[in-house]
């Protein structure tokens, strides 16, 4: 009986009842630890779902105003290409004041602040002379914040975004041209939707490019595995 841990093993002063209130005092770290890792996913889940909301408000927001039913259908499409949702936000931060901040909660609760961007790329911007000098500052605050965004889930994000290892899904495009185009107008610029696209597609370029090649063999690794 005593190697089951009869009452002879937990008397006092004897070897077994000290390894029993060792065992007890492990037990007690390890639901001490588990208990403290569901509140920690519980936090997430609360802050995924703050984010969550901002976007449902965004396209409640867009769909109630019909200047921006443009905007709503493609948001739509990317929730429906399950693009996680911080993203989106950050593509609707240079117009939309609570998805900046939203991103910006974000940012600072995984560390990864937006850095101070490269002043040099907003003078490129400037060159053409379309493009004032605050807003091209505003741009690549936006272009970098994009970025940060990404950089934290790459493979999150731009599988969802990509259709195969060398195409990525228009919509993004479309939208981030969209956000451009209103961004401009908010500053009494109308800029044809087809002289920005190419704008846009260089901005997306500048946001993906360091992380595509990633990408690219995570995709081709998947088709291996799946015609094996």
């Amino acid at each position: 009986m005593s190697e089951l841990g009869g009452p002879e093993s937990a008397a006092p002063g004897e070897g077994g009842g000290g390894a029993f209130e060792e065992l007890s005092e492990e037990a007690k770290q390890r639901f001490a630890g588990a208990a403290a890792g569901m509140q920690q996913i519980r936090r997430e889940e609360k802050k995924s779902k703050r984010r969550d909301d901002q976007v449902a408000k965004a396209i409640i927001q867009f769909l109630d105003d019909e200047d921006h039913a443009h905007l709503f259908l493609l948001i739509s499409r990317l929730v429906a290409r399950d693009c996680p949702s911080i993203f989106i936000l950050a593509i609707l931060s240079l117009i939309h004041e609570g998805c900046r901040t939203t991103v910006e909660e974000y940012l600072k609760e995984t560390g990864k602040e937006t850095p101070e961007p490269d002043l040099s790329a907003a003078a490129a911007l400037t060159k053409t002379g379309s493009i004032e000098a605050s807003e091209g500052k505003a741009l690549i605050h936006w272009i970098t914040r994009m970025q940060v965004v990404l950089s934290l889930d790459v493979h999150g994000i731009l599988l969802k975004l990509m259709i195969d290892e060398k195409h990525i899904d228009g919509t993004g495009l479309q939208l981030t041209t969209f956000v451009l185009q209103e961004f401009f107008q908010i500053r009494k610029k109308d800029i044809a939707f087809e002289k920005l696209s190419p704008l846009t597609a260089s901005i997306l370029q500048t946001v993906f490019e360091p992380f595509i090649p990633s990408v690219r063999k995570h995709l081709l690794k998947t088709k291996e595995e799946q015609d094996e």
